[in-house]
């Protein structure tokens, strides 16, 4: 059932051709080419126009406006507004710091005001000179679909001298489309609950290209935003009208679909789909040199060969859910990946380190390395158009729910309950991933709502939850499998690399640093294992030798900490599992 259908002018098209102004100076959401045609068209009618980028207005400055040949060291003061977290317009800046290397970047905060924000630069050159700037970074208050207020960018005009807010279409575009969704009646004669539908598709087609800064994995794309606004407003929506606080991982709204796609106007289609149960077929990936995020026909096989014991459950969209079980006589591990399926390392991580652990005497483990094939074949199908895009719709089941959060023992969750029994095990190793570049939500105040320390790449780190009375065989644990890291050749450099440039635009990384790698060490019920090892590699949009990086990251962790937890010593098992130093160990006595 389609709920939206609308098809749009561009806007600085709108704006060549009515305006009359003698100068003009616009900030929309349009890439850069777009934004010199338009200069030119301007100017072939005898108007002065300079188009400028609403999104990362300092970053665009730098790439298309400031003279960076000699330049030596820039002094940043960054705007602070009221309606914005106090680094915001810091994170704004993000890679400044990368994509000139050469350059010495020292940023400092400005005074809070509530005008219009602008950041002030003094930049310095080798040949002495000493220039004075402002960038201006055009914002609007407003209620977002959270019914929370925001301070985000905006478009804006300056004409013949005057400035004034300026509505674009990737604004417009987005608010009617919310807004349509919003306003849906969802209820059936029988029920208004969750689910509401199986798919809420949200076609869009832009013309707006990516573009990459040329370090990393970074890119300015509007297109990619465009699709995490979409898809965590919405989820915000649906937890409000459910009643549930926002940010609500419980919530089953059904399967958000935002398909951002690179086309000649903008356009956009909302409609309600039934699930889509195809799964996409790719190559196949030589499992000890792989690039690329694994097929799932090939996870499936690669999870047959370990032997053992075979068990399954049911996605909600129907699709199998497979664990394998070997029993052996050590203490006995649950190993899980998928859980968040745009996380894409960790099932060939898993299934490397699975395949080493199955020939050790004694091994004694499960493993389940995609949990929510759901997810997973929405990525396979969204990866297909926007290979190097975040895809947070993938991140979820097709229920809309966070798997780890989910109260009912059906579906995707029995795998996990099956595996406790098992193995018995006190020690479950959740492996992970996060975005490897930023991740913005720019109509919505820029920053990620509920995920503000997510939002920059800070290296691999590691989440380790337990329960009461485990808090010394957890640090043990910590200590020793950080240690084995440091081993890995690369990644100590490799999370340095990162940290220095997340501090420089970020601010602390608010993690303990345990041999050199960040960690968070905290009490935690909500799981019934009492140790989960959490690993959290940014990985979401990386291929080929970042890809295989991602992946030794996550086997190495399995294998040092299946290894740690087996030299746990005996007083430290025991004292948190009731003085049992065998307890989780079937084959010991």
């Amino acid at each position: 059932m389609i709920l939206f259908d609308k098809r749009y002018p561009a806007t600085l098209d709108t704006l060549v051709e009515a305006s009359t102004a003698a100068t003009l100076e616009t900030w929309t959401f349009d890439d850069q080419a777009t934004r010199r045609r338009a200069e030119r068209a301007l100017a072939d009618r005898g108007i002065t126009a300079r188009c400028r980028s609403a999104y990362k207005p300092l970053v665009c400055a730098f790439r298309e406006e400031i003279t960076t040949e000699g330049l030596t060291r820039v002094e940043v003061t960054f705007p602070r507004h009221p309606d914005a977290p106090a680094s915001r317009f810091l994170l704004e800046s993000y890679p400044l710091a990368a994509l000139y290397p050469g350059v010495g970047f020292e940023f400092a905060a400005g005074d809070m005001c509530d005008e219009l924000p602008v950041y002030r630069l003094r930049l310095h050159y080798a040949d002495g000179r000493d220039e004075p700037l402002e960038v201006l970074a055009p914002n609007r208050r407003h209620v977002d679909f959270a019914e929370e207020p925001a301070l985000s960018p905006c478009g804006w005009q300056i004409v013949d001298g005057a400035g004034g807010a300026l509505t674009t279409v990737y604004e417009q575009l987005f608010a009617e489309a919310m807004t349509a969704i919003r306003g849906a009646t969802w209820s059936t004669q029988e029920r208004d609950q969750e689910p509401y539908f199986e798919e809420l598709n949200i076609t869009v087609t832009l013309p707006i290209a990516d573009e990459p800064l040329g370090y990393a994995d970074e890119a300015l794309s509007l297109r990619e935003a465009l699709h995490e606004e979409f898809y965590f407003s919405l989820l915000e929506v649906f937890q409000r009208r459910s009643g549930r606080p926002l940010g609500d991982r419980h919530l089953q709204p059904g399967q958000i679909v935002p398909e951002i796609r690179l086309g000649n106007g903008y356009e956009v289609t909302v409609e309600t789909r039934d699930y889509d149960r195809e799964t996409i077929a790719s190559p196949r990936e030589s499992l000890d040199a792989v690039t690329r995020p694994l097929s799932p026909r090939q996870i499936a096989e690669e999870l047959e060969s370990l032997g053992g014991t075979p068990f399954y459950a049911t996605s909600v969209a129907g699709r199998r859910v497979e664990g394998r079980y070997v029993a052996g006589g050590d203490r006995g591990v649950i190993i899980s990946a998928g859980q968040h399926a745009n996380e894409t390392s960790s099932p060939a991580g898993t299934l490397q380190a699975a395949g080493l652990l199955a020939q050790r005497e004694g091994a004694h483990f499960s493993l389940c390395p995609l949990e929510n094939p759901d997810g997973y074949a929405l990525h396979q199908r969204l990866v297909a158009d926007n290979p190097c895009h975040m895809h947070h719709a993938a991140r979820y089941t097709a229920l809309g729910d966070d798997l780890e959060y989910r109260e009912a023992d059906e579906h995707e969750t029995a795998i996990r309950l099956e595996a406790e029994r098992l193995t018995g095990a006190r020690l479950h190793l959740n492996l992970h991933g996060y975005p490897a570049h930023e991740w913005t939500r720019p109509l919505s105040g820029y920053v990620p709502r509920g995920f503000e320390m997510w939002t920059l790449p800070k290296g691999f780190f590691l989440i380790l939850r337990h329960a009461s009375g485990w808090a010394d065989a957890s640090r043990w644990l910590i200590e020793a499998v950080t240690l084995a890291l440091g081993q890995v050749p690369g990644l100590r450099a490799f999370n340095d690399r990162q940290i220095v440039l997340f501090e420089t635009h970020a601010g602390e990384t608010g993690f303990e640093m345990i041999n050199g790698f960040p960690c968070l060490v905290a009490e935690d019920d909500r799981h019934r294992v009492p140790l989960t090892l959490i690993t959290e590699y940014p990985d979401e949009t990386v291929y080929g030798d970042a890809f295989a990086a991602a992946a030794t990251a996550q086997r190495a962790t399995v294998l040092a900490a299946y290894e740690a937890y087996q030299r746990m010593p005996g007083p430290l098992f025991a004292d948190a599992h009731g003085g049992d130093a065998n307890a989780g160990h079937p084959a010991a006595g």
